[in-house]
């Protein structure tokens, strides 16, 4: 069966982040840390939140990974490990639960989600994941 992944975005702050959460098949798997709207600037906006295809892919900066698809004037728009807002660069940071780092808003032990994630993922090469906003 194909996962289905939803991301369900709680919060939205100009100086810290877009915060949600992630589930796999309806039962919450992780924290999420997003840019802010910024009306889908490259490398600063998150992405509409919408309906997406993700597809396996090898980065040369994260290894391997997840790449969602067909994003409108976007490429390269990945999962993967972080903890601050300068991480994201308009992808999507997996973490374990929100805190803070240095003063700053965060979200902290995303190594161990995300190879957690990748763990859950083995043997799909695809899912389907709807981005939601309830703020």
């Amino acid at each position: 069966m194909r996962p289905v992944i939803e991301i369900v975005r709680l919060e939205e702050d100009a100086m810290w982040g877009t915060f949600g959460i992630l589930k796999i098949h309806k039962s919450v798997f992780c924290v999420t840390l997003e840019p802010p709207d910024r009306e889908n600037i490259r490398n600063l906006s998150s992405i509409p939140a919408q309906q997406y295809d993700c597809h396996r892919y090898q980065s040369p900066k994260y290894g391997e990974t997840f790449k969602v698809m067909n994003v409108p004037g976007r490429d390269h728009v990945l999962f993967h490990a972080g903890n601050e807002l300068k991480h994201t660069k308009g992808c999507i940071i997996m973490a374990q639960y929100f805190g803070k780092l240095k003063g700053k808003r965060a979200v902290l032990n995303s190594g161990n989600t995300f190879r957690q994630f990748m763990r859950i993922m083995e043997g799909h090469d695809t899912f389907h994941l709807t981005i939601q906003e309830v703020y």
